[in-house]
């Protein structure tokens, strides 16, 4: 009997040791006598709400995103309250300090980000977490969190416009009635970093304010705000954007004093700074997001391309009524119906402009383009060079009113009418949105 009572109390030694669910308390929960109570209930549970102290110091705003309405951020977050059940005894009246390991032994308050699309705690090289808990039971909790959040922008006046946003916390689960959230200092519960900045936006101000959020199911709860607002960068788009822009509508004025008959010149600058003004509002819409709206850029851009596109549809004018122009003129003059040729057909044969005031004589037009034909006699070659000779002469000599003739009265009025109505518009859009 003695020895099978001896083999079954070592037995049950053996079990005990055996069973992991019974582990010895640490030392620090011992202290904090976290065994003798119930953490899963709030302080003072059943009674007034408990007050939560929060406090917030932004470490870094590290990216703002235009196309996906969001801010990214990383900030310390702290937490104040009382919890009467975590006071011990101290001869010295010091606070002791924990990492993580002790967080999920206790109650914490269950704050969260509202809007938050991703949000981490760092754990390099272990969680950033820290407990200070003093002796009369006033607990400090703070974190090391890096969220990202929308930020609902208004683009109406992109690029000189101002962002406002703001990152809320809320607690997720107690409601006013059970716990009240309100910022520890006051207004200088929120502080920054003095080496913040972004590469596009000026950091004009941080704020704090709180506030209450209804839900329908569940009540009232407090809500705290950390506000602050952006100020873009407006010298980037001007060289992106805007300068090129106005190089391209002046660029297109250059076809106001070429020769009006000089078709493959003025069509190919028209068609190419309007291709350059599309490739332009492409690049700009592209790292924009496809709101519903205009924004200030785009007014800026696609008035600037009427303007080019005006420019095109100016010398179709010019050349339509110039055309029609010279057939009245011929036909004055009563040319044969064999040699009639206006002077779209002439320049097709020769690749010459002629203008009706020099150029009318048959030999006028052969003699620039036809340097290449045989000549038949000598005579004919001597009476050719003399004729050009003097040909040179008289148009070096007249070379201001032969451009004068050859400018249609819609390009000299385009010369001014153009420049100084997008002044205007310039002088008219920077005013209303800067």
């Amino acid at each position: 009997p003695f020895f099978f009572l001896f083999k079954h109390s070592k037995r049950e030694i053996k079990m005990r040791k055996l069973d992991s669910t019974k582990v010895r308390p640490l030392k620090s929960e011992q202290l904090l006598h976290i065994e003798d109570h119930d953490f899963a209930l709030r302080p003072g549970f059943g009674g007034s709400p408990i007050p939560v102290g929060i406090d917030v110091q932004v470490e870094s705003i590290d990216s703002i995103s235009e196309v996906d309405m969001d801010f990214t951020m990383t900030l310390y977050l702290r937490h104040y309250w009382k919890d009467e059940r975590l006071s011990f005894r101290s001869n010295k009246n010091k606070s002791m300090t924990f990492d993580g390991r002790l967080i999920k032994k206790i109650w914490v308050p269950d704050v969260f980000f509202v809007h938050s699309k991703r949000s981490f705690i760092h754990d390099t090289t272990v969680e950033n977490i820290m407990l200070r808990v003093y002796p009369d039971g006033n607990v400090l909790f703070s974190l090391r969190i890096t969220v990202s959040a929308m930020c609902f922008m208004d683009f109406s006046r992109f690029p000189l416009d101002t962002q406002n946003c703001s990152l809320e916390l809320e607690s997720y689960a107690y409601n006013e009635d059970d716990l009240m959230l309100y910022w520890k200092h006051g207004n200088k519960s929120l502080s920054t970093d003095e080496h913040i900045s972004l590469s596009q936006f000026f950091i004009e101000e941080f704020s704090a304010s709180s506030g209450l959020a209804f839900y329908s199911s569940t009540g009232w709860y407090n809500r705290l705000f950390i506000n602050f607002a952006l100020r873009r960068h407006i010298f980037f788009f001007v060289l992106q954007s805007y300068f090129p822009a106005m190089l391209m509508v002046m660029l297109s004025w250059v076809s106001f004093w070429i020769d009006r008959r000089a078709v493959p010149a003025r069509v190919s600058l028209g068609i190419t700074t309007v291709l350059t003004m599309s490739t332009i509002m492409t690049g700009v819409s592209a790292s924009m997001p496809q709101v519903s709206y205009i924004k200030a850029v785009d007014v800026y851009l696609w008035i600037s391309f009427l303007f080019v596109f005006l420019s095109v549809i100016e010398y179709a004018a010019v050349n339509y009524l110039t055309t029609i122009e010279e057939r009245k003129q011929l036909k004055k003059r009563g040319k044969a119906s064999g040699m009639y040729i206006d002077a779209v057909q002439a320049m097709a044969f020769d690749g010459c402009f002629h203008d009706t005031d020099v150029d009318m004589d048959l030999s006028a037009f052969s003699e620039p383009c036809e340097e290449s034909e045989t000549r038949t006699s000598e005579t004919n070659l001597s009476n050719a060079d003399t004729t050009r000779l003097k040909r040179k002469r008289s148009l070096k000599g007249s070379v201001g009113r032969i451009i004068l003739q050859n400018n249609h009265a819609i390009d000299t009025y385009s010369r001014i009418i153009f420049p100084s109505v997008y002044i205007v518009f310039n002088f008219f859009y920077w005013g209303l949105y800067m």
